[in-house]
């Protein structure tokens, strides 16, 4: 059951900021002069260095296929989750099963057991535990978040092993990013309220600037949700969740060319999956980053990163048996990399040399005592090294690099393996003026190399339904998948093409990828004598390698930005299937829907108010057996009359339509996403 009385509470105190929100609002409205803030278009995204790349590109550089999230665009898409975050971007989507304070992240196609690398300030989010419910388990309150960089595919193996579907990296509110030049303090409070659940939200962030060496910053969010109904008006029980996050980070500058961050993040995170079943999510990360350079960051720009991320996740079942069962994971992480850049005759070097390890020790309980058969007890220690060299002649530019990774897992029984995985990339912009300068043409081939965890390699026990039982088949020679992705792609930027202001940024790329030796849990007739026939079961399940999964597909991002007027637009084109070693083809689950976005709007009143709206056709994979094609509208609008003050609207499914996203698990059930929800929120600042 939930904590009604604590919701309450919370309704009080969402009351009373806002109170003080409009009592703010009004007093500043009359005192405080108004100062233009920057054009809210979000071209500057394509622009703007992204922390996913460990040479200072930028994602409109990259030859890869890079996207970023700015805070600006967060605030705008007045995003609850992760799922609002990423909406628009091509390649990721992100799936909760009617759980919103849960998320599982879809790149390209391949989720699940870490093959896509989510990383919070450095601190792997490495939570899986199998089961109906989603098994990643992610959770990150977006107003903590500063950016979101997205590297789609495995060329992003400098961050470490496993990520052969992409990397998404959170990178939190620090303090130079909210403290202006002229501020030694600050504070931000920020009242929101959504129609659909009678969905509250609370922030607060504070930071101060103790001299230009040391400054602090602190966040708490909370969140108070009711359940949502879906497009058809049907209400979808257990979606409500109340969850209170916190954020703290603190930057030393021990030198001018040194610097030391450390920071904490953590939530408490309440919600129900069935009418008898309660989890509550606990979750502590501390980071710390410390870098390094020489005066004229030549030779020497070193960055260590160290992190240590607590999960634990407490199931409690009320229905016919009874008991609580408990899931914890310790992530530990190391991360260094130096970067040196020097010439060699007309050629310009960026090398590369890091290093990264990873230790998970997860430890279960179940109700019935004893570790869960289903999410063994267990550890996985992941490490790895690489070199990558970027070279630059004029118009052409080439990244060679290789990884070595190594793991080993240790539960009923060991395992390890090893491997190398080569990246190249080349990059030709053959016109030095005219419209066509701003022009790159890449193609790239990149390997990435994921372990199995504990689960998939020694899952026992057994599983009923009525009329139908199997058994889980441990299987501790699981081999590692090894994703081998090609690309192909363009890059264009152009400035000034209709009148001085405007700006053109363009994103495309083709992209093919076979994983070999892909890991899924078919099920099987237990043959007469075998295990499962001797415990009483008619089918076996067991995780084993299919002979590859082939996915393939095309994306674009592009942006358009005139000052008074802005389009973006984004293509998501997808298929895939897997192949078993007799050879037969069969639908591969996880492969979302096509999409196309469109995005545009106007400013108005020197640029102090924007309305946008944004349409977004989603086109259901072949495969699916349940979702169908639908269409989303959204509108915005923010209004900021001055430089401490903003007011923020937004309507998400505008014409109320229910859909279901492909890639959702559906053997609880069908969840189908919101219908119309209408946002409202206001912000307001104080600083000196």
């Amino acid at each position: 059951m939930r904590n009604y009385t604590r919701h309450t509470t919370f309704g009080l105190l969402c009351g009373t900021s806002i109170a003080t929100l409009a009592l703010s609002m009004t007093a500043m409205a009359q005192e405080a002069p108004i100062v233009m803030s920057e054009p809210s278009g979000d071209v500057t995204l394509l622009d703007r260095i992204t922390v996913v790349s460990r040479t200072g590109e930028s994602a409109l550089e990259a030859m890869a296929s890079v996207s970023q999230i700015s805070g600006e665009e967060l605030e705008r898409r007045m995003a609850t989750s992760a799922n609002d975050i990423f909406f628009g971007v091509p390649g990721i989507k992100v799936y909760s099963d009617g759980r919103p304070a849960v998320s599982n992240i879809n790149i390209r196609g391949l989720q699940d057991a870490g093959r896509v690398s989510v990383i919070v300030d450095g601190a792997r989010q490495n939570f899986h535990k199998a089961g109906h419910d989603v098994s990643r388990m992610f959770w990150l309150d977006p107003m903590l978040v500063q950016q979101v960089d997205v590297i789609r595919g495995p060329s992003a193996n400098t961050f470490g092993s496993g990520a052969i579907g992409g990397v998404v990296y959170f990178e939190t509110k620090k303090p130079d990013d909210f403290l202006r030049d002229d501020e030694n303090y600050a504070l931000s409070l920020t009242g929101r309220y959504e129609s659909n659940g009678s969905g509250w939200t609370t922030s607060a962030i504070g930071a101060y600037r103790f001299n230009e060496a040391a400054s602090i910053l602190g966040n708490i969010v909370w969140r108070d949700y009711g359940d949502y109904k879906d497009g058809d008006g049907t209400r979808v029980d257990s979606s409500g969740f109340d969850v209170l996050s916190g954020h703290l980070k603190g930057t030393i500058k021990p030198s001018e060319n040194s610097e030391l961050t450390l920071g904490w993040t953590g939530s408490g995170d309440d919600w129900s999956s069935t009418d008898t079943r309660d989890y509550r999510l606990d979750s502590d990360t501390f980071t710390g980053e410390f870098k390094l350079s020489d005066a004229e960051e030549k030779w020497l720009n070193l960055n260590i990163k160290a992190a240590v991320n607590n999960i634990d996740l407490t199931q409690t079942d009320t229905g016919s048996r009874p008991g609580t069962s408990g899931y914890d994971l310790r992530t530990t992480s190391f991360d260094i990399w130096n970067t040196s850049r020097f010439d060699t005759g007309m050629i310009a070097h960026e090398l590369t040399v890091g290093g990264d390890w990873v230790y998970d020790d997860f430890a279960s309980t179940a109700a019935s005592g004893g570790s869960d058969s289903y999410n063994p007890t267990g550890t996985r220690r992941v490490w790895g090294a690489y070199v990558q060299d970027k070279l630059s002649y004029d118009w052409l530019e080439v990244v060679a690099g290789v990884r070595y990774d190594s793991y080993e897992l240790e539960a009923s029984e060991k395992s390890s393996g090893d491997r190398f995985s080569p990246r190249l990339s080349v990059g030709v912009s053959p016109f030095n003026e005219g419209l066509l300068s701003g022009l790159q043409i890449y193609g790239s081939y990149s390997e990435g190399y994921r372990a199995p965890n504990t689960s998939e390699a020694y899952i026992t026990g057994g599983h009923s339904f009525p009329g139908f039982s199997f058994a889980f088949l441990p299987n501790p020679d699981l081999k590692p998948e090894t994703g081998k992705t090609w690309e192909a792609g363009v890059n264009y930027k152009a400035d000034g093409l209709f009148n001085a202001e405007d700006t053109l940024r363009i994103k495309a790329a083709y992209f093919h990828n076979d994983v070999d030796d892909y890991i899924t849990i078919p099920t099987f007739p237990a043959i007469p004598g075998s295990e499962c026939a001797s415990l009483g079961h008619t089918m076996c399940a067991q995780y084993q390698n299919v002979y590859a999964a082939e996915i393939q597909g095309f994306e674009l991002e592009s942006r358009y930005d005139a000052g008074r007027y802005f389009a973006g637009l984004g293509i998501s084109v997808i298929d895939g299937h897997q192949v078993d070693r007799d050879g037969v083809r069969s639908d591969l689950t996880t492969i979302p829907s096509a999409s196309l976005t469109l995005d545009g709007g106007m400013r108005f009143l020197e640029r102090r108010l924007t309305l946008g709206g944004e349409v977004q056709f989603n086109k259901a994979p072949s495969g699916s057996t349940f979702a169908e094609d639908y269409t989303l509208v959204n509108l915005y609008a923010n209004y900021q009359p001055n430089e401490n003050l903003r007011f923020d609207f937004r309507v998400d499914n505008l014409f109320d339509k229910r859909y279901v996203l492909p890639i959702a698990d559906i053997s609880d059930g069908i969840h189908a996403q919101p219908g119309l929800t209408v946002k409202l929120g206001a912000t307001v600042r104080f600083g000196g």
